[in-house]
């Protein structure tokens, strides 16, 4: 049985909580309110480019805006753009991005969707891919789309602007992916589209082609982008700098240890939906990693890895070191190999640190308790004992 569509004023302040855009706020609210009166669903979509084969935290805070949807009785499409892949969304980068092959897009989206019911609602989610209709597109009809937007406007994006007026190259095969993804909207008559902050472009595109194609424009709602774990880029597997939610759970748990104290307080009510404690930012930042690990693992994943963590203490030794597990490259600075977190992570990224004769190639890869021999470049070499 359907869920009934509560009243525009109930769904509201929890649609709005934590956007960065809303195009425009009293469409939404008109159509939120015509829904209810029809308890006529709206058609929610968000797309997800199959450029790595794994969901990270990052995407949750854009598929829990898609579950608050869902809650409230609207319809939500998951779509991946396994033909917007073969593009490659220039978004965000300084340099032409290669477009991947057909068999890299079919191997990242292969587990895509099971991990989307991590979060999403496996009953009611719709799963669509945009090859159904782009595949079917003949070369005319991309070039009526192409003729409904400028070169102009196209250089107004940022990325494009800013290499363009570096004298870098743009290939004409990148003008077209805000305009694809925007054909997404027409075909799929979307109602409310969702993305991420750095998607407000292509999101708009979406509604210039809506109203050229005489259908009411799609509302644009962004969310705020998750800063990875370097503190400095928007999580992102490609930058090394996420955290998968298939990763292991202790893995997953000491990553989050991992984070500054600022980078937890931004992290906190994007992943969990209210503010973290700011006296505390230690507790806080373990109650964020606890309540990720039972998420996406389970309670009783949760409280082994907490008893886990607790266990470990740090004891000083000559030639033998007792550290608290947790990333490696947090251990390399803890034990003096490093100078900070930064200088460990270069190191650990240049070759320099080796873990039982072997390289180290994952700064935040979590070691299990266990006895080690730690090399740093060639000045530094003793035994650890995890705990």
């Amino acid at each position: 049985m359907p869920t009934p569509i509560p009243p525009a004023d109930e769904q509201l302040p929890t649609l709005l909580a934590g956007l960065a855009d809303l195009n425009t706020k009293e469409d939404l609210q008109k159509r939120l309110e015509a829904s209810h009166a029809s308890q006529r669903p709206l058609q929610i979509k968000a797309g997800f480019d199959p450029t790595a084969p794994d969901i990270h935290l990052g995407h949750t805070v854009l598929m829990e805006k898609m579950a608050q949807f869902q809650r409230f009785g609207h319809e939500v499409t998951f779509l991946v753009g396994d033909y917007t892949a073969r593009i490659g969304d220039p978004t965000g980068r300084n340099a032409l991005r290669p477009p991947l092959t057909p068999e890299q897009i079919a191997e990242n989206a292969r587990t895509y969707t099971d991990q989307a019911f991590k979060v999403l609602d496996p009953e009611t989610t719709k799963i669509r891919w945009n090859s159904e209709w782009l595949g079917e597109l003949e070369f005319a009809d991309v070039i009526r789309l192409a003729s409904m937007y400028n070169v102009g406007r196209m250089l107004e994006r940022r990325d494009f602007k800013e290499r363009h007026d570096a004298g870098k190259q743009i290939a004409l095969h990148e003008f077209l992916y805000p305009l694809v993804q925007g054909y997404d909207s027409v075909v799929m008559r979307t109602d409310v589209e969702l993305g991420g902050h750095d998607q407000i472009f292509n999101l708009n595109v979406g509604r210039h082609l809506m109203a050229r194609y005489e259908l009411e424009p799609q509302i644009v709602m962004t969310v705020g982008l998750l800063i990875g774990l370097d503190g400095v880029d928007k999580m992102s597997k490609s930058k090394g700098n996420a955290i998968g939610i298939n990763d292991p759970p202790r893995d997953m748990f000491g990553k989050v240890m991992s984070i500054s104290d600022e980078l937890m307080a931004a992290w906190y009510p994007r992943l969990l939906g209210e503010p973290a404690d700011a006296s505390d930012p230690n507790h806080s930042k373990q109650q964020l990693a606890e309540r990720l690990v039972a998420r996406f693992h389970g309670a009783t994943a949760a409280d082994e890895v907490v008893a886990w963590w607790r266990a470990g203490r740090p004891v000083d030794a000559a030639l033998e070191q007792r550290v608290a597990t947790g990333p490696i490259f947090q251990i390399v600075r803890d034990v003096g190999g490093a100078t900070s977190g930064n200088d460990a992570r270069r190191k650990i990224e240049q070759g320099g640190v080796r873990v039982g004769g072997e390289r180290v190639g994952d700064p935040y890869q979590v070691l299990a308790p266990g006895r080690y021999e730690l090399e740093v470049g060639k000045k530094l070499k003793l035994r650890l004992i995890i705990e």
